[in-house]
């Protein structure tokens, strides 16, 4: 499978760009655990043209996360253009357009999501994005705004017309933001459409190496996209693999490891912000008896060294424990 020049290989495994998810820390780990794409935070088009000082703070990227996309987002052609233009200049592997993000304050302004109700403006977008920048151009969309217009079939075909080099399909519509099921047939349905040449990369509720088999065996996808599913879990692409689990020493290092990484990349307090929400999401604190307060405290935690105190704590008080137990059965 190829977007561009890059080569992915086999049944490739990509991280979801996710605002305040993707920093660089869990980029890079999820990289390092088997993740053939990453993506950024996405990035506000009109910002990026304004130079606000946190939008241009997320183009930070580094070789050792390559490929690495950057994903944009907006409603108006010339910004989207000119961040495009703005973008390409930090040597991202791909450019991602986000005509797929159904949030109230992206979508409900017309961006994002709400773009499939403004059919003629996203193909304008993207026609004149892939004109305007050498670095190859992606989409990632939504099956249609709701039930009742479900227009990806069709979508999909004039979305290559532009030139665009790969389409990410979330099989949602926005009016579902994150609830329900995710559909798959649609998004099997543009991959066998013999008219489609361009690789599709499926996404939505993928979580389990079972799920990512499935989606690569019946609905034929070049790629699956993982979101939420990755959240305080970047060692999910390993196991999505087949590979044997870690311990819970071993993942516990990963975290601390993350948010030593942002602490560097980023600063301690951003640093710890991002990281923070890793740990409240993260699924290895499941199952420890009266956890919430441990949770509260490290949510609170306003210094590193705070952090990691509370994470030793936990390490030593239930972690080992519990591994003990195991070994005994």
């Amino acid at each position: 499978m190829k977007i561009g020049n890059i080569e992915f290989g086999d049944r490739p495994l990509f991280l979801a760009p996710m605002e305040d998810v993707t920093d660089i820390g869990f980029r890079m780990l999820c990289k390092r655990f088997g993740a053939a794409m990453v993506y950024t935070e996405f990035v506000s088009a009109e910002a990026l043209v304004r130079s606000v000082k946190a939008t241009v703070n997320k183009l930070t990227i580094c070789d050792e996360e390559r490929p690495v996309g950057i994903q944009i987002y907006g409603r108006d052609v010339p910004a989207m253009v000119e961040a495009a233009k703005i973008v390409e200049e930090v040597h991202p592997d791909v450019i991602d357009l986000n005509f797929g993000c159904p949030v109230k304050k992206v979508a409900g302004k017309g961006a994002g999501a709400g773009m499939l109700q403004n059919i003629p403006l996203m193909l304008d977008i993207t026609r004149e994005v892939v004109k305007a920048v050498k670095t190859p151009v992606t989409v990632k969309t939504r099956l249609g705004w709701n039930s009742e217009q479900l227009i990806i079939t069709d979508l999909a075909e004039q979305l290559q017309d532009c030139g665009i080099a790969a389409l990410t399909i979330h099989g949602r519509t926005r009016a579902q933001m994150y609830t329900g099921e995710a559909d798959w047939t649609l998004i099997g349905e543009v991959k066998r459409n013999p008219r489609i040449h361009i690789p599709i990369i499926g996404n939505g509720d993928i979580s389990t190496p079972e799920q990512a088999r499935q989606a690569f065996e019946r609905y034929g996808v070049d790629a699956v996209m993982i979101g939420r599913a990755t959240f305080g879990r970047p060692w999910i692409f390993k196991e999505m693999k087949g590979e044997p689990p870690l311990s819970l020493d071993a993942k516990l290092d990963i975290l601390e490891e993350q948010l030593r990484i942002n602490i560097e990349r980023i600063d301690e307090y951003r640093g710890i912000l991002h990281t923070r929400r890793h740990l409240a999401a993260s699924p290895i604190f499941k199952g420890i008896p009266d956890f919430r307060q441990t949770r509260i405290a490290m949510l609170r935690a306003n210094t590193a060294d705070e952090l990691l105190s509370i994470l030793e704590h936990v390490r030593h008080q239930y972690f080992h424990k519990i591994e003990d137990d195991i070994n005994k059965i």
